[in-house]
């Protein structure tokens, strides 16, 4: 499937067939497409909860309200991501890179991010939402549908899955086959109305 198509068919789905299972080998190959996602200064900062307890799963469509493609799903991933991941090892970021263009980032990364919190945070949703749109497009090219999600409560979720510090959650995808068909787009905008050309 092209990007094109992938892009034209993704829609949210609610309803999901819980006899359609991915297996293992699927979703490692989804993911691993998924890990080539942009970030800042190759961060990689994402962290993906993969949640196969069906017990825990039960726990937290309760966090969910009770949203049914939590437990119907053949997947649930909760996309997070570490806020402290631009200090921790950085020089592993580019070790592909020769020492003077190695240094160099490394100056670069820190000076961008040290004392700027809010940058930080930032980008850690900024990060997640790529690859939460990396991840939507390759499963819809693998066959699968996907939600993201989030209507949840954070605190409970973070609770449920033991949220490390210093961590946040940016959203939820479930994955897996619809039940049933999206209703149509809604509305969407036209092009005009949203872009603009050099300045408002």
């Amino acid at each position: 499937m092209d990007v094109f198509t992938a892009l034209e068919s993704r829609r949210a789905i609610k309803h999901f067939d819980p006899s359609a299972k991915m297996t293992d080998e699927e979703v490692r190959k989804l993911l691993s497409a998924v890990i080539l996602s942009p970030t800042s200064y190759n961060i990689q900062h994402w962290r993906f909860v993969r949640v196969s307890d069906t017990a825990l799963r039960e726990q937290l469509k309760e966090a969910a309200w009770g949203q049914t493609q939590v437990t119907d799903a053949s997947e649930l991933i909760i996309l997070c991501g570490d806020v402290n991941a631009w200090q921790t090892d950085p020089a592993r970021y580019f070790s592909n890179t020769d020492e003077q263009t190695r240094n160099t980032l490394l100056g670069m990364l820190d000076n961008f991010y040290r004392g700027n919190e809010q940058t930080q945070h930032d980008e850690v949703l900024r990060s997640c939402g790529m690859a939460a749109q990396s991840l939507m497009l390759t499963a819809k090219a693998m066959g699968y549908d996907t939600c993201p999600m989030i209507g949840f409560d954070q605190k409970q979720v973070a609770e449920l899955i033991q949220l490390p510090d210093n961590h946040i959650i940016a959203l939820f995808i479930t994955i897996g086959k619809a039940k049933q068909r999206a209703h149509p787009r809604s509305g969407q905008l036209p092009l005009d109305e949203v872009l603009i050309e050099n300045r408002f």
